[in-house]
């Protein structure tokens, strides 16, 4: 009798002749499927690192969450699947599409969009998700360390408590410039205090587990420092490694990386209907920041550091928005609206008509009703490793039950 396709669907035949393919495989090479599973999965799940790991981090996670919460921001739910997503900065395999019911949702990049729309209501003060984001990372030739392709993130997104419009955004460029850098030491010193809120539960409920992994963590007593991406003698790929150098805090910031299309640059676009190109902003004129850890061992020698969190004031006015999604080339032309208000080159938009529809969208008295907001996303997975790195934990992987480096495995078996 034939096996019943509605039990047994298609997508695990070929998942099962690619297991016996990899069987047959570690075979040939001396080894077993039984030995893998054993020494790749069982063994770090049953040994004490890993247990150490997971103490810590549910003592950061629930010291952050509840940071978050006393400051007024509510949870949002999770969007793992959409007609869009973000389209980051860098290259990726491919976007996961889903087929479902003659449309093809994408997975999750990010939940950047989807937290822009929470802020459409005016009487959050914010909002908070543990984000799902799966990310096919390119292969590279050594191992990166810091790359998962399903990972865990905290995103929050805040709305700012003013918007600027866009005859002072044009005419006045001293005083809003003032008014952003204003904000963005407002949003440095919120996101310091979630990251303070989470390491200090992580050395009140789990400083033994710390010392078991052979790390410590020293908390400055001043405001973390600040670092200008410009600041740094050496290519950006290189920057946090030689900050981390320059300062005894295990935490700092550096702002002002040219990234994503949502980030907040300024001055941008001009009264004559131009915009200023990309290429000509200092590091003072992005409006974005990383948080940068790096680890510390018993002994007091530092690890290298890493971003561990990226996030910005964001693009608000609607011709902002749109000029940014041009010139990063995530949509190929701008949305052209009929007398209804309605999009009439829609098919070329892609997945984005909808969310231009809300970014162009505008009151009774004409005015943008988009918000303004700052937020960031810190990957959980990447911070733990970032801080516990030394004698016990050495690769992402493992502060992880079921890793995902894209260099470290040809098949991933859970």
């Amino acid at each position: 009798m034939s096996a019943n396709p509605t039990l047994f669907p298609t997508p695990y035949r070929e998942v099962g002749r690619r297991l016996l393919r990899h069987q047959e495989h570690l075979a040939r090479s001396g080894t077993s499927l039984r030995e893998e599973i054993e020494t790749r999965y069982l063994q770090k799940w049953e040994g004490d690192t890993l247990f150490h790991v997971l103490k810590i981090r549910s003592a950061l996670l629930s010291g952050m969450q509840d940071f978050l919460l006393q400051e007024g921001l509510l949870n949002l739910e999770r969007v793992q699947m959409s007609l869009v997503t973000d389209p980051l900065a860098h290259g990726v395999e491919h976007l996961p599409r889903i087929p479902y019911r003659e449309s093809a949702y994408v997975a999750t990049h990010s939940m950047i969009y989807a937290k822009f729309m929470a802020c459409h209501n005016p009487r959050l003060r914010g909002v908070f998700v543990d984000s799902p984001n799966l990310r096919l990372e390119l292969p590279s030739d050594r191992q990166r360390g810091k790359y998962l392709l399903d990972f865990s993130q905290l995103d929050v997104e805040l709305r700012r408590p003013e918007r600027v419009e866009l005859d002072a955004y044009l005419d006045s460029p001293e005083e809003v410039a003032a008014k952003l850098q204003g904000e963005l030491k407002d949003a440095l010193a919120f996101f310091e205090g979630m990251a303070r809120a989470g390491f200090t539960r992580v050395k009140a409920w789990a400083g033994e587990n710390l010392s078991a992994l052979g790390v410590r963590l020293d908390l400055p007593e001043g405001p973390f420092p600040v670092f200008h991406l410009d600041e740094a003698p050496v290519p950006k790929e290189d920057a946090e490694a030689w900050f981390g150098k320059q300062t005894e805090s295990q935490a700092f910031f550096i702002t002002g990386l040219m990234r994503e299309n949502y980030d907040l640059i300024y001055p941008y676009l001009k009264r004559d209907g131009s915009r200023r190109a990309l290429r000509d902003f200092t590091s003072r004129q992005i409006f974005n920041y990383d948080l940068v850890v790096k680890g510390r061992l018993q002994d007091g020698k530092d690890t290298a550091a890493f971003e561990v969190m990226s996030g910005a004031l964001r693009e608000w006015l609607p011709e902002a928005i749109v000029a940014r999604l041009l010139d990063n080339g995530v949509i190929p032309e701008a949305p052209r609206f009929d007398a209804r208000g309605e999009i009439e080159n829609l098919e070329a938009l892609g997945g984005y008509g909808p969310f231009l529809h809300l970014a162009c969208r505008r009151d009774e008295k004409g005015r943008p009703t988009f918000p303004a907001t700052f937020g960031a996303g810190i990957g959980i997975e990447r911070l733990l490793w970032a801080l516990l790195r030394g004698p016990k934990v050495r690769h992402i992987e493992d502060v992880t039950f079921f890793g995902k480096n894209p260099d470290s495995a040809e098949l991933f078996l859970f």
